[in-house]
């Protein structure tokens, strides 16, 4: 099946109405690494809820929007490959809410019949109490297997690069053997991350960690590092996703500070593999 331009691009869903509790923030921030140090004060308030406010990590509202690209888009799906992320939160995110959420196809591009399709998602969430904007993600997917479908060629939004220097300061996050299956709970529940056999048949010796873990882990680097673990100075977390962490893999992330703006990167280390580039995190001014 050939994709259709005209079709993907009024592919769209309005006011989608999606809730979430206390326990999937703490589920979230516990399935990136938080909390593993039961007596740490700074992590407990996003892992524990009684006796002060819950914190979120800001990286959650990657995880709150479900098939922000469906399989039935007349795609080959076995072939879709998730590679990039984009986060703007216009508020710190409540750690609980019933959100309305608009979901829709930005813009299609033919990168020709060995490169596939590079297909630019966007999700919008907002109170669903007064109408108020909390979160846009956007998402880059290409889809490899459906390339020359007669569509105007484009690249996509550049890429952020980090300055040519030695980073700043860096992070190393242990994650655990059976991360991907504790992250798979907050929602993606592809087999690719929980069973052998797929994972096997994918040319993976070990199902792989979910990219959108690497990127929360990233985005608790940079939050434990640089904003002390004060959630409110997050705005925005864009990131390019380069190669599969397995789990039991640390992950080093790599951090340059220029004013607002930090770059970041991560390497699995034991593998000497970059897992996640051209990383770019805002700070509220």
């Amino acid at each position: 099946m050939t994709l259709n331009y005209d079709e993907l691009m009024a592919t769209s869903v309005d006011d989608l109405q999606l809730s979430y509790a206390d326990t999937e923030t703490m589920l979230y921030a516990q399935s990136i690494g938080f909390g593993r140090d039961p007596l740490n004060l700074k992590e407990l308030p996003y892992v524990y809820e009684q006796g002060r406010p819950l914190r979120t990590v800001p990286s959650m509202a990657s995880i709150l929007v479900p098939d922000m690209f469906p399989p039935d888009l007349g795609w080959d799906f076995t072939q879709v490959l998730h590679a990039e992320q984009r986060l703007h939160l216009h508020r710190p995110l409540p750690a609980a809410a019933e959100l309305l959420v608009n979901k829709r196809i930005v813009d299609v591009y033919d990168r020709g019949p060995k490169r596939g399709a590079m297909i630019l998602f966007e999700a919008e969430g907002r109170l669903a109490k007064d109408d108020t904007a909390i979160f846009t993600l956007g998402m880059t997917v290409i889809a490899r297997g459906d390339g020359g479908f007669g569509g105007v060629s484009g690249s996509g939004p550049a890429p952020h690069r980090a300055p040519r220097r030695d980073p700043d300061l860096y992070c190393e996050s242990g994650t655990r053997v059976d991360q991907a299956l504790l992250f798979r709970l907050n929602g993606d529940r592809n087999p690719l991350h929980a069973d052998p056999s797929t994972a096997t048949a994918a040319g993976f010796q070990v199902p792989i960690l979910h990219g959108l873990c690497t990127y929360g882990i990233a985005c608790g680097a940079i939050l434990r590092t640089i904003c002390d673990y004060d959630y409110t100075l997050i705005e925005a977390f864009d990131a390019r996703f380069s190669s599969p962490v397995m789990p039991g893999d640390t992950i080093r992330t790599d951090m340059w500070q220029d004013g607002n703006i930090v770059s970041f990167r991560c390497t699995a280390i034991e593998r000497d593999v970059m897992v996640l580039r051209n990383g770019k995190c805002t700070l509220a001014t």
